[in-house]
């Protein structure tokens, strides 16, 4: 029970978690399509239901912040929609990276693609310990360490993927639509670096109180 009378709201701790691991699933799915393009083109579809379905949790999460329920939230309202809503914008980016593949015919993958969905599929887990351990009232702080070890990491795979494409012989549409597949893959990277800023932010209110 809370200082206010009010125990903390577990549907909505559940409803996170399961942000987080379609977070995780989304990312396992773009590397599954990567490593075995365009053999296993049609993941994008499953990658699609993924951001269907991140939707649809991020709608749950801003609905039961707002219901006036007699359970409270673990945090701020307003820290609530930007925690919901960074952690969508991942499955959202890695979702337009992969129909992208599609959209501009890609033939096969580049190495840093593959490369960009391993850090996704680290970035995703670290996210999904971050919110077990923001329901469990335990220290995230090595799990939002790791996720910005992991967006400096993306960061080094876009120079190198934009070296590489620059580094002549390349069909000039092909560096345009490998430019714009990467600059996907970047933004959803940079997606879970801000769900670590929003978590920290969280934390940092807890102690204050």
């Amino acid at each position: 029970m809370s200082m206010l009378g009010r125990p903390v709201d577990t549907t909505l701790a559940t409803l996170l978690e399961d942000a987080g691991r379609n977070v995780e699933r989304s990312a396992v799915l773009l590397h599954e399509l990567l490593t075995a393009f365009p053999e296993h083109a049609t993941l994008a579809q499953d990658l699609a239901a993924c951001e269907r379905e991140g939707d649809r949790i991020t709608h749950d999460i801003i609905h039961r912040m707002g219901g006036g329920r007699r359970v409270r939230a673990p945090f701020d309202a307003g820290d609530g929609y930007a925690l919901a809503t960074a952690i969508d914008d991942v499955v959202d980016y890695t979702e337009q990276a992969a129909a992208q593949l599609d959209l501009y015919g890609v033939e096969a993958p580049m190495e840093q693609a593959v490369e960009f969905a391993d850090v996704l599929i680290a970035a995703g887990g670290e996210i999904l310990g971050a919110l077990r351990c923001l329901h469990g009232g335990g220290d995230l702080s090595s799990h939002l360490v790791e996720i910005h070890r992991l967006e400096n990491e993306g960061d080094r795979l876009q120079r190198d993927a934009v070296t590489s494409l620059f580094a002549g012989g390349i069909d000039p549409m092909v560096v345009i639509r490998w430019k714009d597949i990467f600059e996907s893959l970047e933004a959803a990277v940079d997606a879970c670096e801000t769900v670590a800023h929003v978590l920290e932010g969280i934390t940092l209110k807890r102690r204050r109180r």
